[in-house]
């Protein structure tokens, strides 16, 4: 994407043919950032796998497209793995470095939302890393998240300890079981 390109992108569920370039979206912040706290890329089966798991779960992967390429991407997976969180999702957003500063994770951010909530869930929680990025604290506070929680330096990474701050929505119109 160009930084002088002005077309809003379109937002549209994943699909088996976007993972490489999410891959490739991803393996940057793997490789050269502490805002996620893998240390190796997930391979593109890895991606399959994760997208036919959250399509069997009835949850979004969105990936956003400029110019036929795809520029970011976000999905929502369960927040933890027992049952009676089932209700609660966490965010996963992600930009090419490129793509940042155009509304481009604004427009994934929103679909997101609008999509766990018709999925059915009443709480989305954001996990930023306290020493990455402000854009993402700031985005996500747009959208009416709010702070829920530090954990202070429970990951090392790039020879450096990292913390988490956790971000919490309500989701509105979410089932009841």
């Amino acid at each position: 994407m160009n930084r002088r390109d002005s077309t809003p992108p379109t937002v549209r569920p994943a699909t088996s043919s976007d993972l490489k370039a999410v891959a490739d979206i991803y393996a940057h912040y793997v490789r050269h950032t502490v805002a996620t706290f893998e240390e190796t890329p997930p391979t593109l089966p890895d991606w399959e796998r994760r997208l036919a798991d959250l399509a069997g779960r009835g949850l979004p992967f969105f990936v956003a497209e400029s110019s036929g390429a795809v520029i970011g991407f976000a999905y929502a997976g369960p927040w933890r793995p027992k049952p009676a969180y089932r209700f609660a999702v966490e965010d996963t957003l992600y930009l090419a470095p490129d793509a940042t500063g155009r509304g481009v994770g604004a427009a994934l951010l929103e679909a997101l939302i609008t999509e766990s909530t018709r999925a059915g869930m009443r709480q989305m929680i954001a996990v930023v890393a306290d020493t990455g990025s402000e854009a993402s604290l700031a985005l996500h506070r747009r959208f009416g998240f709010t702070a829920a929680g530090h954990l202070v330096e429970v990951g090392h990474k790039h020879g450096r300890p990292v913390g988490t701050l956790l971000l919490q929505r309500s989701l509105s119109a979410g089932r009841s079981e």
